[in-house]
């Protein structure tokens, strides 16, 4: 009778997505459509990924909505929507836009709900019937908090990870130690895992002195990962260049991908066990824990190495904090 309001937060792995995918399944079960809002197009393809393995053999109805769709496969399936022909549609804040309209809407779930604006969220509650409304989140942030204790939202905590999901070990390296992690790393390839490479801008800056994915892909190819197979991913690519950049990386067909921030949430490549982050200060705490939640997804130990550089006391004690505990809550 009452339309569910509920915070789910989990740490990064814990299953969220499965939880949401069961309660989509019982919405549609009943004659209801249901959304997932993912905040990235590189995030909802991943949820469409997802689906497409667990519903294999299902009659479930779906679609992907993404900003960037060719202008007669979006209004096909804008038509489906509104004559009630898909159950399920997943899609970045696309799905929020006028020219969206469900038969009966039953149920939004939106992942990764800290990087959505309120008015973005609250956008499908107001139909004309309320309804069901799932936020999940991996970054329990003070705002978060703050909703939960006065609440508006009921909430829910996944504490446990999976069976056999291995633990994440994080390093603070030193200047003086960087040729001995960049050794670590080499011979974690050679044994046929993949590793990411994070910086946080996309091109050199004359304002900045932090790293560039421009230029670490250059200088990593031809120097400290010059023998392996490199990929570059960050936001100013193109659409079908970041899909076949992280299909390529899934596909195992490079080794290492040199990325921004655009891999913080969700994107799930189970061989991957190492992480490098360059400029990490740049960085707030829910961005690192979320990057790191990207290594140790399979059956081999995660690695994250944090190269600290040049950095005044008070900005490593954040980054010491960071590397002493792997639990987000507590990180929060």
């Amino acid at each position: 009778k009452r339309p569910m309001n509920r915070l789910v937060q989990g740490e990064v792995g814990s299953g969220k997505t499965i939880v949401a995918l069961y309660a989509m399944l019982v919405c549609v079960a009943h004659g209801r459509q249901a959304v997932l809002m993912a905040p990235t197009e590189i995030l909802a393809r991943q949820h469409a990924d997802t689906l497409d393995k667990l519903l294999t053999a299902s009659r479930v109805r779906y679609g992907v909505l993404t900003g960037g769709m060719p202008q007669r496969p979006l209004q096909t399936l804008l038509d489906e929507l509104a004559a009630g022909e898909l159950d399920l549609v997943i899609g970045t804040h696309a799905v929020i836009q006028q020219d969206v309209e469900f038969a009966q809407l039953g149920f939004v779930v939106v992942d990764e709900q800290h990087k959505f604006g309120v008015r973005q969220r609250a956008a499908l509650r107001d139909c004309e019937a309320s309804p069901h409304y799932l936020v999940m989140t991996a970054t329990p942030i003070p705002r978060t908090m703050s909703m939960t204790l006065f609440g508006d939202l009921d909430h829910s905590t996944l504490r446990e990870l999976p069976a056999g999901r291995q633990a994440v070990h994080t390093y603070l390296v030193e200047p003086q130690l960087e040729q001995r992690w960049w050794a670590f790393v080499r011979d974690r390839l050679r044994e046929g895992r993949q590793a990411f490479v994070i910086a946080p801008l996309v091109d050199e800056s004359e304002t900045s002195d932090e790293p560039s994915v421009a230029a670490a892909f250059e200088q990593l190819t031809q120097g400290e990962l010059e023998q392996f197979r490199l990929g570059l991913l960050h936001g100013r690519m193109s659409s079908a260049e970041k899909e076949a950049s992280m299909t390529d990386f899934r596909a195992g067909r490079t080794q290492v991908l040199v990325s921004t921030t655009v891999v913080e949430v969700g994107v799930d490549v189970p061989n991957a066990s190492v992480m490098t982050v360059a400029g990490a200060n740049r960085f707030g705490l829910a961005q690192l824990h979320q990057l790191r939640g990207r290594i140790g997804r399979g059956q081999h130990a995660g690695y994250c190495g944090i190269l600290v550089g040049d950095l005044p006391e008070e900005k490593r004690a954040r980054l010491e904090s960071f590397a002493a505990s792997t639990d987000g809550f507590e990180l929060a």
